[in-house]
């Protein structure tokens, strides 16, 4: 399974195929938690990132291991243990927020420049040139943009979570490694039993 999730990364990074692959990086994680424990999955997530290591070299291997390695293995957790999908959608959003900043840190430190700085400001003069052409004669202060920018990520992670959920309930059934059922409200939405 470490090979699996290492191949999925591996060729998202190289070949972008869009969001299909992403949806499936935690899964293989997950899939050995539940099939077989703890100690296996975080068995599996270090085979991963050292795989990874080896052949893409020890950046874009931490980039793959810190979101998408602890997402698998709490998913594979919340999953095991019959947590609704409220607790582990909150969980993974979490862990996708804290992984996006990771990488933001990350990459500043391998660039010597702060991003965080640099993203900020832009996004700063982007709102400044819209309230311009909409008339609006005020100025976003920094702290409220980037208040703005930590909402995004965290609903964009929310987002990938919900979507990677589905994707499990869709496989993991299948692989007879069922994950907690959905909520009523979406089991009526997608008409599922």
């Amino acid at each position: 399974m470490a090979s699996t999730a290492s191949l999925i990364w591996l060729i998202d990074y190289y070949f972008r195929l869009g969001p299909f692959l992403k949806m499936l990086y935690p899964l293989p994680i997950a899939l050995v938690y539940l099939r077989r424990g703890q100690r296996a999955s975080i068995m599996t997530t270090v085979v991963c990132g050292l795989l990874l290591s080896i052949l893409m070299g020890p950046p874009r291997s931490i980039v793959y291991v810190i979101p998408y390695g602890l997402m698998g293995i709490q998913f594979g957790a919340l999953w095991a243990r019959g947590a609704g999908w409220h607790l582990s959608l909150f969980m993974g959003s979490l862990i996708g927020s804290f992984g996006f900043f990771f990488r933001f840190w990350l990459f500043s430190i391998l660039l010597g420049e702060d991003l965080w700085l640099y993203v900020v400001n832009q996004i700063t003069g982007l709102a400044d040139w819209i309230f311009l052409r909409l008339g609006i004669l005020a100025q976003p202060a920094p702290s409220l943009i980037q208040l703005l920018i930590l909402v995004v990520v965290f609903v964009n992670s929310l987002i990938y979570c919900f979507t990677v959920h589905l994707v499990a309930l869709l496989m993991l059934d299948r692989l007879k490694n069922p994950i907690p059922r959905p909520p009523q409200w979406l089991r009526v939405i997608l008409d599922y039993e």
